[in-house]
């Protein structure tokens, strides 16, 4: 206590005014946090509990700790492993908190943790600094240590999905929009969890997102897909960003209404929300070589072009297709695609033993091309095949796809356009297929036997396939028996005396089955367009949708309906006014690439380029055939497999067959294709060749203008420009040796874009 003896001026009371404040603001601090202590702990406001696979393993794939590229990888990251993006909680919280005598978590002092203290960067960290300690992931983290770090709770809510509360929509550019993830959970409660989820956009180009969820587009147009990732759900976003104002692509240049398809009238929806106009049609020179390449695998001949051209016709396209269809070159060509994708593998092997395999197999997919056979009966064929390989042609299927990896990841990818091989060792990291996804569909070949044949290297030819009466699959990790089901189907109820692949190819086919159909017609929009609707086309999931879901549904519609007619499906495709325009872009479409406003050119595969060169010069090649040679006239297209050594088709991408994806075959330019054009013996063999069309060249009467002419029809399917006629006359003019002219022209010719492009 004060004793006042005496009046105190002011600069006396002032530090003693100073001192009574300081005390009064205690009092007052301490009763403020008494009150929130109160209200904290009253019994109807509990504790807020931190929950381990809700809360804290989203927060640790948000800052991308249990990435691939960190210790989620299958070796960890510097003595720290935990499973990829959290699909094995009980792994994950026995690493943080067991392992290195639980120095991780400090339950008693929580910031003292070293989960956190790395985190924030107070110790040294390879990950860099990833948190602060004012964020509320850090709170999160904190609080669930300060809890006790309690594991995995099988009572705690189960995420069961989530939703984007931001429906897809059309965005201008250079725009931004916030999307709102709400995840819901098995006791009906709903939470906001926006700032917790992962994003990734498949088009940054397009547009991109950051971590809080805010999409940004970019200055130009197209289409984009945001995925959003939170515990072990995903969902989808799609946006359409125009390329054009609506008013700047000019609608008249549509087709008319009562001109389209139902596929057309797809395709012209979405050209419309984005602004954009599709090129005109393209010429008749143009599509007759387009069409004929792509159906048939070869050039038309300079009279089928002549004699098409002069044609008036109304339907001329149509009847043109179906010629096409129905020449044996049309099975050839087709064929050699499923060899590529069946895997029809002779390399790697004794040939001697080896090629008698693969050309019954390669003969047989040729005959059911071109009988016409339905798709789904020649897919049931392949997946049921029993008895001797060197008498049931589709058992041969079963030399290269021999193992349990084999089965699920060729059959998946093949005929279900399904990328499943992560989840042979966890969770896919993009879809919702599990690792008892995976090894339930391998059950279904557990009982495939195999016996007798020839030990030749490291596979055995000539094998009797056979149903045995036991076989099982078990999941590695848990161990636990596996019954036969199908990706996204029910359990097969079979008994020993059924065989698994019966269910199997009934189930193909079954409306319960949402892949099929849709993979088969979006691999051949892909072959005819040079991109699927579903692109990669044999990666289809949620993460990445078609770009026009309309269209492909509409396609695998029609396509189911008509009895799996794969005609049919090539007539409906190339008869399209898509398929049927031109590659010339115009200037609102000149940057679209997934849309198909314009006829995207591509280059044409390794064996049609080696034989349309063949076709040009006149001179075939001569293909070595261990032993012996094939006959004479072969074509390239028609080979039984891919162990026919030739430089030239291995430098233009002719795939090795050791998978069932299509991008083993590559059309990307490298030095070694100039190369071989250059300095290639077969090239040089063709261009000197007594017998060839350079000789006959050199030694005919006509005038250089006429065989210019012919020149052209041969390469390049049309009539010289005039300018192009003219130069090409001045250059042979000015040759001394008549024949080394036109040597050198055709070989020019040859080496440009417009003869080793389809367009």
């Amino acid at each position: 206590m004060f004793r006042f003896n005496k009046k105190l001026n002011f600069t006396e009371w002032h530090p003693l005014v100073a001192w009574l404040i300081v005390c009064v603001l205690m009092v007052l601090n301490a009763d403020l946090q008494a009150a929130e202590n109160a209200t904290r702990l009253k019994p109807d406001q509990p504790e807020q509990k931190i929950y381990f696979l809700t809360d804290v393993v989203p927060v640790l794939t948000k800052l991308s700790c249990n990435s691939g590229g960190c210790h989620g990888k299958s070796t960890g990251q510097n003595g720290f492993k935990i499973s990829l993006l959290g699909f094995d909680p009980e792994l994950d919280y026995a690493a943080i908190s067991l392992e290195a005598r639980g120095r991780r978590i400090s339950p008693a002092d929580p910031d003292r943790s070293l989960l956190l203290s790395k985190a924030i960067g107070r110790v040294p960290h390879g990950g860099g600094k990833l948190l602060e300690s004012d964020s509320e992931d850090y709170k999160v983290l904190r609080e669930w240590i300060r809890q006790g770090a309690p594991g995995p709770d099988p009572d705690a809510p189960v995420l069961l999905r989530i939703n984007l509360s931001t429906r897809d929509q059309v965005l201008k550019q250079n725009s931004n929009l916030k999307l709102q993830v709400v995840a819901h959970f098995s006791d009906g409660s709903q939470r906001d969890v926006s700032r917790q989820a992962v994003y990734e956009s498949n088009y940054p180009e397009v547009a991109t997102i950051d971590k809080q969820g805010l999409v940004t587009t970019q200055s130009r147009g197209g289409l984009f897909a945001v995925m959003a990732r939170f515990g072990d759900q995903i969902a989808v976003f799609q946006g359409i960003v125009p390329y054009n104002s609506l008013e700047a692509a000019q609608h008249e240049a549509y087709p008319s209404p009562r001109e389209l398809s139902k596929i057309d009238q797809h395709l012209v929806t979405q050209w419309k929300k984005l602004g954009i106009t599709p090129s005109s049609p393209a010429d008749d020179a143009t599509f007759i070589r387009r069409v004929t390449l792509d159906i048939c695998g070869t050039l038309p001949t300079a009279d089928e072009v002549t004699a098409y051209l002069s044609d008036t016709s109304p339907d001329k396209r149509q009847r043109l297709i179906d010629r096409l269809l129905e020449r044996p070159e049309y099975a050839s060509y087709f064929a050699l695609k499923w060899a590529d994708i069946l895997q029809n593998r002779g390399s790697g092997y004794s040939t001697s033993k080896q090629r008698a395999g693969t050309m019954l197999f390669s003969a047989w997919i040729r005959d059911s091309l071109l009988s016409n056979k339905p798709y789904d009966r020649f897919v049931s064929e392949i997946l049921t095949a029993t008895g001797s390989q060197a008498e049931n042609p589709p058992a041969i299927w079963y030399r290269s796809v021999r193992n349990t990896p084999n089965y699920v990841e060729s059959i998946a990818q093949c005929f279900l356009g399904v990328r499943i091989q992560c989840a042979q060792c966890h969770h896919h990291p993009a879809e919702r297929w599990s690792e008892n996804d995976y090894y339930a569909f391998a059950a279904i070949f557990s009982r495939v036997g195999r016996k007798g044949g020839f030990a030749d290297a490291e596979v055995p030819t000539n094998e009797i396939i056979y149903l045995k009466n036991e076989g099982e699959v078990r999941n590695p990790r848990t161990r636990k028996l596996m019954q036969p089901r199908p990706l996204g189907g029910p359990d097969f109820a079979i008994s020993r005396f059924d065989d698994p692949r019966q269910s199997l190819a009934k189930w193909m086919i079954s409306p319960e089955n949402p892949f099929f159909a849709r993979t088969m017609v979006n691999r051949m929009w892909g072959h005819f367009f040079g991109r699927g609707i579903i692109h990669p086309i044999d990666d289809a999931r949620s993460t990445n949708p078609p770009t026009n879901p309309e269209l492909i549904e509409e396609l695998a519609y029609d396509f189911s309906a008509n009895g799996y007619d794969v005609k049919r499906l090539i007539r409906v495709i190339t008869n399209s006014s898509a398929y049927q325009l031109s590659s010339v872009p115009n200037q609102t479409n000149q940057e679209d690439t997934q849309c198909f406003a314009r006829y995207y050119p591509k280059r044409i595969s390794a064996e049609v380029l080696l034989d349309g060169i063949s076709q040009v010069l006149d001179v075939p090649t001569i293909f070595p055939g261990g032993p012996g040679q094939f006959p004479e006239g072969m074509r390239a297209v028609n080979l039984p497999d891919e162990n026919v050594r030739l430089n030239f088709l291995d430098a233009f991408g002719r795939p090795s067959r050791t998978s069932a994806c299509e991008c083993e075959r590559t059309d990307a330019p490298a030095l070694s294709q100039a190369l071989e054009l250059v300095n290639s013996n077969e090239i040089q063999r063709k261009m000197t060749e007594k017998n060839g069309y350079v000789e006959r060249l050199g030694t005919n009467t006509k005038s250089h203008s006429e065989n210019v002419r012919s020149i052209f029809l041969r390469t390049f399917s049309r009539n010289p420009r005039a300018a192009e006629e003219k130069m090409a006359v001045e250059y042979l003019n000015s040759e001394k040796s008549r024949q080394e002219g036109y040597r050198s022209l055709l070989w020019a010719l040859l080496a440009t874009n417009e003869f080793m492009m389809n367009h």
